[in-house]
């Protein structure tokens, strides 16, 4: 396949999708490796009379950048929806690279003292502005570069980008905590986390700058692409439906990467296992991302959203109950990574579902502004709660039942979504005449 757009070279929908989601890939591998080094982070920027404290004051700069996620989400989604596509996610990740050096280059608490945790809050909240509008433009971007028979495994590289992203962070991780001493990780391994993202972000701005773009000005709809609120005002039931669903999934998400402090100062296992389980459960996300998408074109879009999201709720409870009982390699390899292969399906399909649902006028700032509300609302407190969850009740079963709230919730959002993809409707129609 080809892409021909407007005025734009010719360009291979693989390359563009290539292009767009390296630097998806690249943005969320820096604002994710903050979420593995919470504990290493809270002592250099946040030192407080107990561990629990410190962890605590980390992971709230941590959620700081999920405040500015939906004023983001809105300004750089209708950015994208009125200027291009193109235009957004370079503005976007610039905005990050700026955010993630100023965070692996600021001095510790020890010696700047206050002016250290105040520069860590508001370099988190550019990077959450940023990111928040990163993810709209760039599933609008890979839907509208898709023939329909393949938009859902297009579109699958968007959430496949996040977990290659993690996995990314997590082999870090690995690598750091068996090649230095606590010591050492405390005081500077953290920070080449960090300046090893910012080293690929000359990359990422090279590949984004010569993407063809996709949304095409038209004097005709110029009065309707003014008023985004009116436009979305029509598809309320759907945006409703799919900020139940994204809860759901951010949740999940969070908690998931939550695990590796968990696994330390919960299941008290060595840090390099933990590390590993999040490189393991991140590598089955990213073949389920994929198949997910496969699927979801071929089966359509609501089949591949209810019956993994299903297998989730059942499987969860026993998942947690078998790794806190037996806390070790297998249990944590297998039942992390179970939950994380079969939890990865739905979502894949719901991105196609949701971006294909939505006309081009307004796609880009409604995904944005939905996803980066829901980030910002379930996403920047999931840490904070279940870690809250754990002090108070002392259940080390605690993230488990988060999970399952926010799972039944995903499920009956899921089972009330339209059907949206192509090849089904087209199958339903033509029973219909033929009837």
């Amino acid at each position: 396949m080809a892409l021909a757009i407007a005025d734009e070279p010719q360009i291979s929908v693989q390359r563009a999708a290539f292009a767009a989601t390296i630097g998806n890939m690249l943005e969320f591998y820096d604002f994710i490796t903050y979420s593995f080094f919470a504990v290493e982070i809270g002592r250099t920027f946040f030192p407080a009379q107990s561990a629990y404290g410190s962890l605590m004051l980390s992971l709230a700069t941590f959620g700081a950048g999920f405040v500015t996620r939906p004023i983001g989400g809105i300004v750089l989604g209708i950015y994208s929806d009125r200027v291009g596509r193109r235009p957004a996610m370079l503005l976007s990740f610039a905005l990050m690279g700026v955010a993630i050096l100023t965070i692996a280059l600021t001095p510790s608490y020890a010696t700047i003292g206050l002016a250290a945790p105040v520069i860590v809050i508001l370099a988190r909240m550019v990077q959450g502005f940023a990111l928040g509008g990163e993810v709209g433009p760039t599933t609008a971007y890979l839907l509208e570069i898709a023939s329909p028979e393949n938009r859902a495994l297009v579109v699958a590289w968007q959430p496949t980008s996040q977990e290659i992203a993690a996995t990314a962070g997590a082999l870090v991780g690995v690598v750091l905590s068996r090649a230095m001493a606590p010591e050492a990780l405390d005081a500077y391994g953290w920070r080449i986390a960090f300046l090893i993202g910012a080293a690929c972000l000359p990359v990422g701005l090279w590949m984004r700058s010569s993407l063809p773009e996709t949304v095409i000005p038209d004097a005709t709809k110029e009065d309707a692409r003014t008023n985004h609120l009116l436009l979305a005002g029509r598809h309320i039931r759907l945006i409703v439906l799919a900020l139940m669903i994204l809860a759901s999934g951010t949740i999940s998400t969070y908690v998931t990467q939550y695990m590796t402090t968990y696994a330390k100062t919960t299941l008290h296992v060595a840090a390099d296992l933990a590390f590993t389980v999040s490189v393991v459960s991140n590598g089955l996300q990213i073949a389920g991302a994929i198949l997910g998408g496969w699927l979801a074109d071929r089966y359509g879009r609501k089949p591949v959203m209810v019956w993994p999201q299903l297998a989730v709720l059942v499987l969860t409870y026993p998942a947690f109950l078998w790794i806190v009982n037996a806390p070790g390699a297998w249990s944590l390899l297998f039942g992390f990574g179970l939950l994380s292969a079969i939890g990865s399906l739905p979502y894949t399909a719901f991105y196609a579902a949701f971006t294909e649902a939505l006309p081009q006028e307004i796609r880009g700032g409604v995904f944005a502004t939905i996803y980066a509300v829901a980030i910002a609302s379930f996403g920047g407190t999931a840490q904070l709660v279940v870690t809250w969850l754990l002090h108070v009740s002392g259940d080390p079963l605690a993230p488990s039942w988060y999970l399952l709230l926010a799972a039944a919730a995903g499920l009956v959002a899921m089972a009330l979504l339209p059907e949206t993809a192509p090849a089904k409707i087209g199958r339903v129609e033509l029973n219909k005449r033929t009837a």
